[in-house]
């Protein structure tokens, strides 16, 4: 399996500027746009009906296919299929290869830090755990315990929250990038001097009222997550 997070765009010239700001690097591709962080891989789609999510490839999800349509409706679509699991999410199922000439990084190298993967908010938990181990992800922590990390074969992983669980604004899908106590300010510091616009400053998990975590959005609505743990 290979995994690209989808992210869509009414301009790839204004989504390029965000991700090269922060020292994302673009990849040799002659049909998509294509940047990583050394970690995750994303696409970015000028198509009208595009929608934030995540592209996961193989050569056929026949197999699987039989177990999501009793969770979820299935739709159609050029190369594959697309559902979405309980926090409405968009996951594209590609057959085929994806053909991305990537190499992971031993560490994400993009000023916002140490990528974490993707965070989401679902209303129904069990549902959206038996989706994504239904497409082949492997499952940590329960959900009764009202947070579960899901990792693939791929290492993309997903972590779903629980509702009412976040004091801050959440965006469906969100990347998450931990960077501990000491490093973060210098992150959020630098994002500042970039003059990236932030969607919020957190400050609910300091008694000193400090803003130690900070949220952004890239030009499709993707929330990016960096936070000190």
């Amino acid at each position: 399996m290979q995994s690209l997070i989808h992210t869509p765009t009414n301009q790839i010239q204004n989504s390029l500027e965000f991700y090269q700001k922060l020292e994302f690097k673009v990849l040799p591709d002659k049909t998509r746009t294509l940047v990583t962080d050394g970690k995750a891989v994303i696409e970015i789609n000028p198509d009208r009906f595009a929608r934030a999510g995540v592209k996961l490839y193989r050569k056929s999800w026949s197999k699987e296919l039989t177990q999501l349509k009793k969770l979820t409706n299935i739709h159609n679509i050029s190369e594959g299929f697309l559902l979405s699991d309980a926090s409405n999410v968009w996951i594209y199922l590609m057959e085929g290869e994806s053909k991305v000439k990537h190499k992971p990084a031993k560490t994400s190298f993009s000023v916002l830090g140490n990528y974490a993967g993707l965070s989401l908010e679902t209303l129904d938990m069990e549902r959206s755990v038996a989706i994504w181990k239904a497409l082949g992800f492997e499952i940590n922590g329960s959900p009764g315990q009202g947070w579960v990390a899901c990792k693939n074969e791929d290492e993309l992983t997903v972590n779903i929250m629980n509702p009412l669980m976040c004091p801050h604004l959440f965006f469906n899908p969100s990347l998450t990038y931990f960077n501990g106590k000491e490093n973060n300010p210098q992150v959020i510091k630098k994002i500042r001097s970039l003059n990236i616009p932030i969607t919020e400053e957190i400050t609910h998990f300091n008694d000193r009222g400090i803003v130690d975590n900070v949220i952004i959005r890239d030009p499709g609505g993707y929330g990016f997550f960096i936070f000190n743990d």
